[in-house]
């Protein structure tokens, strides 16, 4: 009779002793993320299509025309879109691309914040005459974007062969730009322009490789795998 009231017959509840059973735990919950590439590629690729039209001098475009037109991609598309890319790949454990991501999303809005008038830092040059000391600053700049660019470069050689392709393409667009603010020339400006159409267009593929799946189209894009198999 006890048992039909719950009890164990020591005056204790049978859900307080051996056999209470266990609590339901839940599974964690996966949370899965898209993949953040595409969209950090897109961005860095518009954004850098544009403003090498600007330097390659194309489309009825003079070298001398301010890229005022690519500031607002710089700061939302190139520069914000891409750095968020970039966090969200460090969510998935991608260190190379949070890196690159992130560092050339960053690249795109320092880019902005010197080309906008409200921040002064080309008035600081221009205004007091050290017009050529600006350039020189410019060329500086580049040239560090040259040197982080090769570096990321190798760390591509066992990746696949689009992006090994797009990093060392990109090492010459930065070296490029970077010889033509120290020698003031315009056609290493335009040479840099050119190379930086292909590294945009190079981009623009890795990113649809990206978005192509089995799942959503009827073919995909091959970027020529290098890591060795296990």
């Amino acid at each position: 009779m006890a048992a039909e009231h719950g009890y164990n017959g020591h005056g204790h509840h049978l859900e307080d002793g051996p056999m209470k059973p266990a609590p339901h735990v839940a599974a964690p919950a996966v949370v899965r993320i898209a993949n953040p590439a595409p969209l950090g590629l897109c961005g860095f690729a518009l954004t850098t299509f544009v403003l090498s039209c600007y330097n390659a001098a194309i489309f009825g475009i003079s070298v001398s025309t301010p890229p005022n037109v690519v500031v607002g991609l710089a700061l939302f598309y190139g520069g914000t879109a891409q750095l968020l890319a970039g966090m969200w790949e460090f969510k998935t454990g991608n260190t190379f691309g949070a890196t690159a991501f992130s560092s050339y999303g960053a690249f795109w809005l320092s880019w902005a914040v010197i080309q906008l008038p409200g921040f002064g830092v080309k008035a600081a040059y221009t205004s007091t005459g050290y017009q050529h000391d600006f350039i020189n600053a410019i060329a500086i700049y580049l040239l560090a974007w040259t040197i982080f660019t090769f570096m990321m470069w190798l760390a591509t050689l066992r990746s696949n062969i689009a992006l090994s392709t797009l990093f060392a393409f990109l090492t010459v667009t930065f070296l490029l730009l970077t010889i033509s603010d120290f020698r003031n020339s315009h056609g290493f400006k335009r040479a840099g322009g050119f190379m930086g159409i292909f590294t945009a267009i190079i981009a623009w593929y890795i990113a649809l490789a990206g978005i192509l799946t089995h799942e959503n189209s009827y073919f995909v894009l091959p970027v020529g795998n290098l890591a060795k198999q296990r």
